[in-house]
């Protein structure tokens, strides 16, 4: 038995995000059903390196399939200026729950991109208007590539407004889609005026108010993924719907952190968790709802989700490397 061998560019080809967007909206289904376990992550700090790694690991099963991993993972920021490396190196151990066996090694980096645009577009699908054609993306990194590819693929979306102060970001993301959709530059208003808005940057000041969105804008508010990040004003907070993914991460570290932790904001202010608007425990929008959060802060399950289907895809259409990991004969 050999175990696949994945890099970025073959879990790129692999990740059908179509595919990707049905098996992490059946992970929160799961998760809510307890069908799910998911240890908290665990973190090693290294101060002297300034960075740390932090370990995911996660079993879930559904009607269809089951499966279990670990994404190992780590933020040094000093490595793009000081080693020539991305601050954040992602690697997904992929295994067989029934006999532990590793299927598959793939880069967790582009993984975790693909499946983070991927929870967005659930939240979207749950929480946006029905008809919604318009996308506004507030940060134009390169998180805002697989915001705009997963949400496109369950909503029409035609018109697109990206809000950067990095005008060379913004024209790359311009020339990036603009034979595809109708991609211009805008401020932070005309952005949060479309439909469904997603942000993904690493402010902690916030930068979104209430006067910055519609009446029925969906946002995913995606930047957060630490203590003091804060996308969206208190205010804003308050007048919404919110939906968050996991209550102990993202009152850790995610979009309601602050507010959270200062007493604005509280359990009663949280309206649901995604898993259980998937699973139908409670509504996503009516007819009269009016602007919706998604707090998003990245939960194992999801990456074990992504995973299934890249590696399902990769033995499909013979993509990666197989080599002799473990023997079998031991």
């Amino acid at each position: 038995m050999k175990t696949l061998l994945l890099e970025s560019d073959e879990v790129d080809e692999a990740a059908q995000m179509a595919d990707i967007v049905r098996a992490i909206e059946q992970a929160f289904g799961a998760y809510e059903r307890g069908d799910a376990q998911m240890p908290a992550k665990s973190y090693i700090d290294l101060p002297q390196y300034n960075g740390d790694f932090r370990s995911m690991p996660a079993y879930l099963e559904t009607d269809e399939w089951d499966a279990a991993g670990l994404k190992w993972v780590n933020v040094h920021p000093d490595n793009p200026a000081d080693h020539d490396l991305p601050t954040v190196l992602g690697t997904m151990i992929y295994s067989d729950p029934e006999t532990g066996f590793p299927l598959a090694i793939m880069d967790g980096t582009t993984l975790t991109m693909k499946r983070t645009g991927a929870a967005a577009a659930v939240a979207t699908d749950y929480l946006a208007v029905e008809d919604a054609s318009s996308l506004g993306i507030v940060g134009a990194g390169v998180q805002s590539y697989t915001q705009l590819e997963a949400i496109s693929a369950i909503r029409p979306i035609e018109e697109v407004v990206v809000a950067d102060k990095d005008e060379d970001r913004v024209q790359r993301f311009i020339d990036a889609f603009g034979d595809e959709f109708d991609v211009r530059a805008g401020s932070i208003s005309e952005a949060g005026h479309c439909d469904v808005l997603s942000t993904v940057t690493p402010v902690e000041e916030p930068i979104v108010t209430p006067e910055d969105v519609g009446e029925q804008t969906h946002i995913n508010a995606m930047g957060a993924d630490a203590e003091g990040k804060h996308e969206l004003s208190d205010d804003l907070l308050l007048e919404a719907m919110i939906v968050i993914d996991d209550h102990k991460q993202c009152t850790h570290s995610g979009e309601i952190n602050v507010p959270y932790g200062e007493g604005t904001l509280t359990d009663a202010d949280i309206d649901a968790e995604l898993g259980e608007i998937v699973a139908g425990v409670t509504d996503g929008r009516t007819d009269d709802t009016g602007v919706t959060v998604f707090d998003s802060t990245g939960l194992a399950i999801q990456d074990v989700a992504a995973a299934h289907v890249v590696y399902e895809i990769a033995l499909e259409t013979d993509v990666g490397y197989e080599f002799g990991m473990i023997d079998a004969a031991q």
